[in-house]
């Protein structure tokens, strides 16, 4: 709800130059994904030792908190520490993909976590849309706050859920040391090729994100810039709402590696054409396809953690998960500006594209070099 004006907010505490608000929107958006990158795993392991349930509820009234503080906030400095604060908080995701996760048969992970990962791609659709409208209604600080409500009602909502894992068999351990996780997760080569993939998806994604409303108004001219770039913005998004759960379903049959594989190669090939597009509508057709395809990415990842990971150290290894999610998150938007700056618009996507393939080969390779760890 409030990331699509934080540069205004920013410009709102004083007669700043442009090029000021722009450098200190960039470090106010990116210093929560910093501080994430850091403390997911943290969050994890402690969600695993003392119930992810207690956990949750804490991360929620902290965001709350935060989320509430930012609308009083007066100096750029202000924001910047409480928007480095709600990164801590942003563990409220490995902890509340480990709860779902440790609470669901195998044999339907990927469905659950593809419906869990529809909720997740609805409300970043609404939310830019939703918050916009009530920045222009009843100002900044009030969309802070109402929005603040909503994650400490989310918080709420936690405290009347019953916590329970499956599949944990008598005699089983009930809590690994740091070294352990770690060790199982250097032992898997699969797991360890689907954790940095969670990285090169994101760089990926993120790629675009800075450069696409430049990139839409070399295509279209800057007549209403900023509704054709919201459209092609949430095309991605829209693809993703309708493939997510049924990727979910097809990799509960045909298995998570392989889905994964099919899913990064036809996502590189879905990329690709980006570079050669003439007007705005070729390219939303494209978001669109890209988000039916890297839709179905997340939620088959983390099945295929599911089936991987022990039970009691699910919520440490989604951690980690979440943490590389959130560097590709950091370098995706600093390797495209620096290639479209550079070579231009055509390279991210020639970029990108390259990568998806390479990231869908070496994981066929790892398979077939490591079947017994490629899961069902």
């Amino acid at each position: 709800m409030v990331l699509p004006f934080i540069s205004l907010y920013i410009d709102s505490f004083g007669n700043f130059t442009e090029e000021y608000v722009q450098h200190w929107s960039g470090i106010t958006f990116g210093v929560t994904f910093v501080t994430a990158f850091i403390f997911s795993p943290i969050i994890g392991r402690l969600g695993d030792r003392y119930g992810r349930k207690k956990i949750l509820t804490f991360m929620a009234f902290g965001m709350g908190l935060s989320m509430f503080l930012l609308g009083y906030a007066s100096t750029v400095w202000e924001l910047f520490l409480l928007r480095m604060f709600m990164g801590f908080f942003s563990g409220f995701i490995p902890v509340s993909q480990a709860m779902i996760s440790t609470q669901t048969p195998k044999e339907c992970a990927g469905r659950i976590l593809g419906t869990l990962q529809t909720g997740t791609i609805t409300g970043s659709l609404f939310g830019p849309l939703l918050g916009g409208a009530l920045a222009d209604a009843f100002g900044y600080a009030a969309t802070f706050q109402s929005t603040s409500v909503l994650i400490i009602l989310s918080g709420i909502l936690v405290l009347f859920v019953k916590e329970y894992r499956i599949d944990i068999k008598q005699g089983a351990k009930i809590a690994y040391t740091r070294k352990e996780v770690l060790l199982h997760m250097l032992r898997n080569p699969v797991l360890m090729n689907v954790l940095m993939i969670s990285m090169l998806v994101q760089v990926a994604h993120f790629s675009i994100q800075p450069i696409l409303s430049l990139y839409v108004g070399e295509l279209h001219g800057m007549d209403n810039i900023a509704f054709y770039s919201g459209i092609a913005f949430s095309a991605a998004g829209l693809g993703n709402l309708l493939m997510a759960r049924k990727w979910g379903e097809i990799a509960d049959r045909a298995g998570y590696i392989k889905i994964l594989v099919v899913l990064l190669i036809i996502s590189a090939i879905v990329y690709l054409p980006g570079a050669f597009v003439t007007n705005v509508w070729q390219l939303v057709i494209i978001r669109f396809a890209l988000g039916m395809t890297l839709g179905g990415i997340i939620p088959v990842r983390i099945a295929y953690i599911r089936h991987e990971a022990p039970v009691a150290m699910q919520g440490e290894v989604l951690g980690y998960n979440t943490s590389l999610r959130f560097l590709g998150n950091i370098i995706g938007p600093v390797l495209g500006g620096f290639l479209s700056g550079w070579f231009g618009f055509g390279s991210v996507f020639f970029a990108t594209s390259a990568l998806l393939l390479v990231s869908g080969i070496i994981l066929f390779m790892s398979m077939h070099r490591h079947p017994q760890l490629a899961g069902n």
